[in-house]
C-alpha cells in the first residue's frame, strides 16, 4: 500500500483572489469610514445639537472623504505600479545587455542568503538559461518586487471608495431614526460594534487571534471618537 497522501485541491489555503489583492483599501476604508465620520458628527451633534446640522455634516464628510479616499487610492496604486514597472524595464535591459554581470550579482545573492555554492551555482545556471526566470529571480531577491502581481489601481481606489461610503454611513444611520441624544449613544454603540466585528474579520486572513484583532481594531477607533466628544463638549460648554 502506497504512503503517499492523495492530493486535496481543497486543502490548499492560499488562494489568490482579487478581493485579496485589495484587502488593505477594504479595511482602511470602512475602518476610516466610520472613524472619521463618528468622531467628526458625534462632536457636531454634542457641539450644536442641531439635527440639520449633523446630517448636512454627515453627508458632506461621507461624501467627500470618501472620493479623495478612493482618489488617493488610485494615485498611489498606480505610482507605485509604475515604480515597479521601470524597475523591471531597467532589470530587464541589465539581463539583456550584461548577462555575465548579472548572473554573478545573481550568484552573490545566493551565496549570502546562505545557499550551498554548489547549489547556488546550479540555481544561476537554470535561471540564466532562462530571460522570463533570469528576471522573476532578479526582481524579487535584488528588487523586492514581484513581476507577476496583479496590481489594478482602478479596483484599488473603488474598493477604497465603496468602503469608505459603507463605513461612513454606519454612525449616521442612528440619526435617521432618532433624535439628537439617542442617535449619538447608538451611533457610538453601533460604530464601537462595527470595529469590533471589521477587526475580528480580519483574523480570518491574518490569522491573529479573533478577539484580540477586534478588540486592538475597537481601541484604535475610540481614539477619534474621543477627541470628536470632546471638543463638541468644550463646544457646547464654551458655547463656541
Amino acid at each position: 500500500m502506497s504512503s503517499e497522501v492523495p492530493f486535496n485541491p481543497n486543502y490548499i489555503h492560499h488562494r489568490a483572489s482579487k478581493f485579496i489583492s485589495s484587502i488593505r483599501e477594504i479595511v482602511f476604508g470602512v475602518e476610516d469610514g466610520m472613524v472619521s465620520t463618528l468622531g467628526a458628527v458625534t462632536g457636531i451633534a454634542v457641539g450644536s445639537q442641531d439635527y440639520f446640522t449633523v446630517m448636512l455634516s454627515g453627508f458632506v464628510i461621507i461624501s467627500v472623504e470618501s472620493i479623495s479616499m478612493g482618489i488617493g487610492s488610485f494615485l498611489s496604486s498606480r505610482s507605485e505600479r509604475q515604480i515597479i514597472e521601470r524597475k523591471l524595464f531597467e532589470e530587464t535591459a541589465e539581463i539583456k545587455n550584461f548577462p555575465k554581470e548579472e548572473s554573478v550579482e545573481l550568484y552573490e545573492i545566493y551565496t549570502k542568503e546562505g545557499w550551498p555554492a554548489e547549489t547556488a551555482r546550479l540555481m544561476v545556471d537554470a535561471a540564466s538559461a532562462n530571460n522570463k526566470l533570469m528576471l522573476n529571480e532578479m526582481a524579487y531577491r535584488e528588487l523586492g518586487v514581484i513581476p507577476k502581481e496583479d496590481g489594478s489601481s482602478m479596483r484599488d481606489g473603488l474598493f477604497m471608495f465603496i468602503s469608505y461610503v459603507i463605513g461612513g454611513f454606519i454612525p449616521l444611520a442612528a440619526y435617521f431614526f432618532f433624535p439628537i441624544y439617542p442617535a449619538v449613544y447608538l451611533s457610538i454603540f453601533i460604530t464601537l460594534i462595527g470595529l469590533f466585528i471589521l477587526g475580528s474579520a480580519t483574523s480570518k486572513y491574518t490569522k491573529q487571534n479573533l478577539l484580540k484583532s477586534g478588540f486592538y481594531m475597537l481601541l484604535l477607533g475610540s481614539i477619534a471618537l474621543g477627541a470628536g466628544y470632546g471638543i463638541g463638549l468644550l463646544a457646547r460648554i464654551f458655547g463656541v
